[in-house]
């Protein structure tokens, strides 16, 4: 039976991966039950890349933000982008599609930024959020404590993507009042904690999201991901939450409109 009502609430349609064919494929993903998409931002130029995607498509929207893979490009030794803040700001309040500032946080597994920088740049984008009461989507790999610690700290509302962690530091986030992300990664043969993890988090705080063209989920795992494989997905958290797949569909999407301030006709 067809989902519908899938809002993938984390995704890449910027990324080289579509350029062959992203205006062929997100037409055909919305008539798939797809109603939303959310376009995460890496970098200044992909900032500029989800805005456009966002103007071009009516259910697309965009989060802004430099990832700590991009942390560098953003200090004070790039003239072109050390006021990336204000241009951050200027995106936000300017357009009505852009709905949070994201994805931003830490990762300490590739550690690309350093990891000083990469605070840095986190911190500040976190108090931005705050000043401008936007939503903030987290990215954190391998720096749990860091970002747990700054999230109490600064205590924005948003989501940690992709979640990683344990069971205990989902209760932590969701103390905070944050929402967690579920990728393919819940249907992978190593999935225990993430499986811990949707133990203890109630579906009113879950969120689904494919991290596309990254992540695919099994079956269609190695391949290159988008929306529409959402709905795997939304069958394993069905099967762990006892509802239907439709049920976790229709949930996560009124999360999403209720996090980020959207609605869909």
């Amino acid at each position: 039976m067809a989902i519908f009502n899938i809002f993938d609430s984390h995704a890449h349609y910027d990324d080289e991966q579509f350029d062959p064919d992203r205006d062929s494929i997100l037409p055909e993903i919305f008539k798939s039950g797809v109603c939303g998409i959310i376009n995460a931002s890496s970098d200044l130029p992909s900032c500029a890349a989800s805005l456009m995607l966002s103007s071009k498509y009516k259910n697309v929207f965009a989060a802004v933000g430099i990832h700590p893979h991009s942390a560098s490009s953003v200090s004070s030794d790039v003239p072109a982008q050390a006021d990336y803040l204000k241009i951050l700001e200027a995106l936000f309040t300017q357009n009505k599609k852009v709905v949070a500032i994201g994805e931003i946080g830490l990762d300490y597994h590739y550690d690309f930024s350093p990891r000083d920088t990469q605070l840095k740049v986190f911190e500040e984008q976190l108090l931005l959020a705050n000043k401008l009461n936007a939503p903030v989507v987290i990215h954190s790999r391998e720096a749990t404590e860091d970002t747990v610690y700054l999230l109490k700290k600064h205590r924005p509302r948003g989501v940690v993507h992709c979640f990683s962690g344990s069971a205990e530091t989902a209760k932590e986030v969701l103390k905070l009042g944050m929402y967690i992300g579920i990728t393919g990664a819940v249907t992978f043969k190593n999935a225990r904690k993430l499986i811990e993890v949707c133990g203890v988090a109630p579906l009113e705080r879950i969120l689904i999201e494919t991290d596309c063209p990254y992540m695919a989920p099994v079956p269609y795992r190695g391949t290159r991901n988008d929306s529409r494989m959402l709905s795997a997905v939304a069958e394993k958290l069905a099967g762990l939450y006892n509802v239907s797949a439709q049920y976790i569909a229709d949930i996560t999407r009124e999360n999403v409109e209720r996090l980020y301030g959207i609605s869909i006709d």
